[in-house]
């Protein structure tokens, strides 16, 4: 599927934010790595801030509307949901790399309105994840479940950071075995 003007904005927008930080990138330098003018970029944004916004808001809406497709698709299997969540998260990290930067970075130039959208919306897909955990293994209470997958996130995020020199397809393969581990999902038969 073809992206929108609109996405390819904001997929240039997170490169230049991941490489210069959300302060140190101008609305003139947005429009000349989209082609157009800096002004121009207002007929698709109200605000570089905006931008962030949206940026954040979207990548948080998509990562839980396919955690919950991957939970459905995992059936009363909560060892196979957890192994859905993981591969998604997965292709997420390794795809995704400058958006886990400007999140982690820029988090503070996001304006307090979408902060709270996004923190509601991570909270909903941390909470998918624990449940399936405490489905899986039931000695885990609320808090330890929930401390687990925000450790696996943590594991997962570190694409920006970790897998200089491993082909793609290979970190992806060491992150998702890692996390399965760490999680204590039992290997595939």
């Amino acid at each position: 599927m073809a992206e929108s003007r609109r996405e390819q904005i904001l997929a240039t927008a997170a490169e230049l934010f991941a490489a210069r930080g959300f302060h140190g990138v101008s609305v003139a330098d947005l429009g000349a790595a989209c082609g157009i003018s800096g002004p121009a970029l207002y007929k698709h944004f109200s605000s570089k801030q905006a931008m962030l916004a949206e940026m954040l808001t979207s990548i948080s809406e998509r990562l839980l509307e396919v955690g919950r497709e991957r939970v459905d698709a995992g059936g009363d299997d909560p060892a196979a949901a957890l192994a859905g969540l993981v591969d998604w998260h997965v292709d997420f990290a390794t795809s995704h790399r400058p958006l886990i930067v400007v999140q982690d970075r820029d988090w503070e130039s996001l304006p307090e309105d979408a902060r709270a959208q996004v923190r509601r919306l991570q909270r909903s897909y941390i909470d998918l994840w624990a449940d399936q955990l405490r489905a899986l293994r039931p000695e885990l209470d609320r808090a330890r479940s929930h401390a687990a997958a925000q450790a696996a996130f943590g594991l997962l995020n570190s694409t920006p950071r970790a897998g200089h020199g491993i082909p793609d397809p290979d970190l992806r393969e060491l992150l998702g075995s890692m996390a399965l581990a760490a999680l204590g999902v039992p290997p595939a038969r």
